[in-house]
């Protein structure tokens, strides 16, 4: 298995010239484009990787997937979806032309955030506790620098949630809101937490190593779905397409995917696309996919 990673993750670095890190968060401008990275944990806790595994990158939109599954955990489906809709949407992820009361979903920024203010009165320790349990990894922490350099930077971030405020959407504080969304991204881990992470949804919420129940059954099918629908950006529909398997990216350069009942992949390299999506980490999920036959849609 790892000497398949080995060539997949060889083959994706061919296309290290591709594409640009991304640098409007100034703080993730300084990652080098070389250093990639491929984990794959099966749904019985076994763990394979290849490239720079222990390279450390923040969540970013990521976590829009875990704070999407606390969202449905405590309030439930149909007060989470009275709130956000479940479309996708071909426009940017920090539009703000997408939505009126009601943002099109819980991926792109505004239903992320919308999302966060239901979450805000949890204290961020909370959910970092969460993220570690996903994860089986208590060290898992917020990158203070990334955090700052986000917060000091964002501009159309804070449009999006007063907007969202004046149309009593969200309903807290947009300060605190803000602060939330913020420090969610700047959550800093590996592509093999990111696999970590992915197994518990591909083992419908049950961690593979610790057995801990983490995600009820419900929630998982939720989120898997929605990562299919919308979660690669405004390029989901081409994603699903050719790779066949529901994934998160994140403009750090991680995508998380999910092979329902078979695997949790994490990947990563920072060279972005015009979407905002890893080009070597899509490249590596495709060549993945169809080396080991995982499109979900094959069966």
């Amino acid at each position: 298995m790892r000497e398949k990673l080995i060539e997949i993750l060889n083959q994706a670095q061919k296309m290290e010239y591709l594409g640009n890190v991304a640098s409007y968060i100034p703080e993730l401008s300084h990652k080098n484009k070389n250093r990639m990275a491929l984990a794959l944990m099966d749904t019985k806790g076994n763990l394979t990787v290849a490239g720079e595994a222990k390279e450390s990158f923040t969540l970013q939109s990521m976590s829009k997937i875990i704070t999407l599954t606390r969202a449905l955990m405590r309030y439930g489906e149909d007060f989470v979806f009275s709130r956000v809709g479940v479309e996708s949407v071909d426009l940017p992820f920090n539009t703000l032309k997408s939505f009126t009361i009601k943002p099109n979903n819980p991926m792109i920024n505004a239903g992320a955030m919308v999302i966060s203010s239901l979450l805000v009165k949890e204290s961020f320790e909370t959910l970092l506790d969460y993220v570690c349990k996903l994860a089986g990894n208590p060290t898992i922490h917020l990158n203070e620098a990334v955090y700052k350099s986000e917060k000091s930077t964002s501009y159309r971030n804070p449009a999006i949630a007063y907007y969202l405020k004046d149309l009593k959407n969200i309903t807290t504080d947009v300060e605190e809101t803000l602060e939330y969304y913020y420090r969610q991204c700047s959550i800093e881990l590996n592509v093999c937490d990111l696999a970590n992470i992915a197994a518990v949804y591909a083992n419908n919420g049950i961690h593979p190593v610790t057995k801990e129940p983490l995600i009820d059954l419900r929630s998982a099918e939720i989120v898997k779905t929605l990562m299919a629908v919308c979660g690669m950006y405004d390029e989901s529909g081409n994603f699903l397409m050719r790779v066949g398997i529901p994934a998160k990216s994140g403009v750090s350069g991680g995508i998380l995917a999910v092979v329902p009942g078979r695997y949790g992949i994490g990947v990563y390299g920072p060279g972005l696309d015009e979407n905002g999506n890893s080009i070597a980490g899509a490249k590596m999920l495709e060549l993945l996919s169809s080396e080991m036959k995982l499109n979900i849609f094959s069966y």
